[in-house]
């Protein structure tokens, strides 16, 4: 497959770039600064792996991006303050998807996940999960998903972490849901982003056609 990571020099789109192109994936690794940090900088030396400097805001920049795609993965988050460029940013990317006809892949947040014990009620508002310095981030996660479900575009996955994702060691074992917050024995709801990134490329290599998914440690 040829993937798109959108956002490869981030904690997680790193992992992705580096787990995808590892299984023998040909990577565009998309991002405004591909050589800003060492954690791309590692994965890109991988066969298979291209670097390319793309603004997400300049429509040029990701058609080029997306040509000859199988599959894009959008893997951003909101900068403090600035929520609306992270969502302008979010509907870009699908508009862009959507013209290019390549599936994309949402890495979002737990924001939007319900609660295991109230399914009525969204982990945003549930400080076991979310803890107050968190929750601005929580909520852009929450708008981005009513962004996805609002757009014309209908080939895309929302894919929700649990609420603490944080490096580690890459186990691929990881428990699967759909919009209900997962936890382990101990109550704990987190992945690594190793593992994160095992689950995403799992979905890109056979899709499931669900709408919005998380994952969570087995």
């Amino acid at each position: 497959m040829k993937i798109t990571v959108i956002g490869a020099t981030g904690m997680v789109g790193s992992r992705i770039v580096a787990e995808a192109a590892d299984r023998g994936h040909d990577i565009l690794a998309a991002s405004r600064r591909p050589n800003s940090t060492s954690a791309v900088s590692t994965a890109a030396v991988r066969p298979g792996v291209q670097a390319l400097p793309v603004d997400a805001r300049i429509a040029s920049d990701l058609n080029a991006a997306l040509a000859g795609a199988d599959a894009a993965v959008l893997t951003v988050q909101a900068a403090p303050g600035q929520t609306s460029q992270f969502l302008s940013l979010t509907e870009a990317v699908l508009t862009a998807t959507a013209h290019a006809q390549v599936p994309l892949l949402v890495v979002g947040g737990a924001g939007p996940l319900r609660s295991p014990v109230d399914p009525d009620s969204i982990v945003l508002n549930d400080p076991e999960f979310v803890a107050e310095e968190w929750r601005d981030l929580a909520a852009a996660s929450l708008a981005q998903l009513e962004v996805c479900r609002n757009h014309a575009a209908d080939r895309w996955t929302y894919v929700s972490p649990p609420a603490v994702l944080e490096p580690g060691d890459r186990l691929s074992d990881y428990q699967r849901g759909t919009t209900i917050v997962l936890t382990d024995l101990d109550g704990r709801s987190w992945i690594s982003t190793e593992d994160l990134a095992v689950a995403v490329v799992d979905e890109a290599e056979v899709p499931s056609c669900e709408g919005h998914f998380t994952v969570a440690a087995g």
